[in-house]
């Protein structure tokens, strides 16, 4: 394959990379730097990254270009800042109309998408079907949604991934990391009595493996292991893996720009492609402060306004 990757440099597009590179593909990534990492990209043969937004048609195209894509995975997303909506909507829409253009133009075999679960908004039951209602009330969540809309007009063979919490190497998002940091400090922690599903880095890479595939069904797919685990069973994860006796966090109710509970049912995907999560969600946990032992945290994000976010 030549496969574009934008937002290479954050979370799931790094580890991408690292799947993808050492089987002799040939990767291009797009990244601005707003919320990736440039360590977390290696300088290594096959691997090309051109740094800039993809809300600028002209860098979007200048790397269809020069690179000629067979395969395109839009991982990129602005988030960090919820009251940004320009920045959110230059990025998560006007970016993405920008990709699905030139994608066309170019023939790309397959062009996969990345969505939020926040699409759902507050979730009418659980776990969520792919079919349930779209009702964002976010900037990030309203932005990606209407993102998603153009992919799914594009005529592309397409392929639209609603995501759970994905935990893998570079994770800098989330409760796992923050717990981390808080406790490997000594600190104490507090949380909201929100529920959510976790899936391992490992799980998803399989799965886009098999999303890849020219013979892959297209549309819309829940990510996800299909089970619940409230915050604080994240901070007790984290405890257990570090060794360390801490006191239960604080409990508070979710904030105004926060779901209760986001829990997304992947039936829809194991129909479609056989697959299903196997990694436990201890053991995910348990990866996680192993891979932070090592290599440390680095910045946090996130897509909720401070005061929400420092509830976890």
């Amino acid at each position: 394959m030549r496969l574009m990757i934008t937002g290479g440099a954050g979370c799931l597009g790094a580890n991408l990379v690292a799947a993808y590179l050492p089987r002799g593909h040939e990767i291009l990534v797009i990244d601005n730097f707003a919320t990736g990492r440039r360590d977390a990209l290696p300088e290594a043969s096959g691997l090309t990254l051109v740094e800039g937004s993809i809300a600028d048609a002209a860098t979007v195209d200048r790397a269809f270009a020069d690179f000629r894509p067979t395969h395109v995975i839009h991982s990129a997303a602005a988030y960090r800042d919820p009251d940004d909506w320009r920045e959110d909507a230059a990025t998560n829409v006007i970016g993405t109309i920008n990709l699905v253009e030139a994608a066309r133009r170019a023939g790309v075999m397959r062009f996969i998408n990345f969505q939020t679960a926040l699409c759902y908004g507050r979730p009418e039951r659980l776990p969520i079907p792919v079919d349930h209602p779209t009702h964002p009330f976010t900037s990030y969540g309203i932005t990606k949604t209407a993102g998603e809309a153009y992919v799914a007009l594009s005529g592309l063979p397409w392929v639209s991934l609603r995501i759970a919490n994905i935990a893998g190497p570079g994770l800098a998002i989330g409760p796992i990391p923050a717990f981390y940091q808080r406790l490997k400090a000594g600190k104490s922690c507090f949380c909201t009595n929100a529920i959510r599903d976790f899936l391992d880095i490992e799980d998803f890479l399989a799965l886009i493996d098999l999303v890849l595939r020219d013979d892959a069904p297209g549309g819309l797919f829940n990510v996800s292991t299909g089970i619940g685990h409230a915050i604080i069973e994240v901070h007790e994860g984290v405890a257990a893996a570090l060794g360390v006796t801490a006191a239960p966090p604080a409990v508070v109710p979710t904030g105004e720009d926060d779901v209760p509970a986001v829990v997304l049912d992947p039936s829809r995907t194991f129909e479609a492609f056989g697959w299903r999560a196997k990694v436990g969600f201890a053991e995910t946990v348990a990866r996680m402060v192993r891979w932070y032992d090592v290599h440390g945290v680095g910045p946090l994000h996130g897509h909720l306004r401070p005061a929400a976010a420092e509830r976890m």
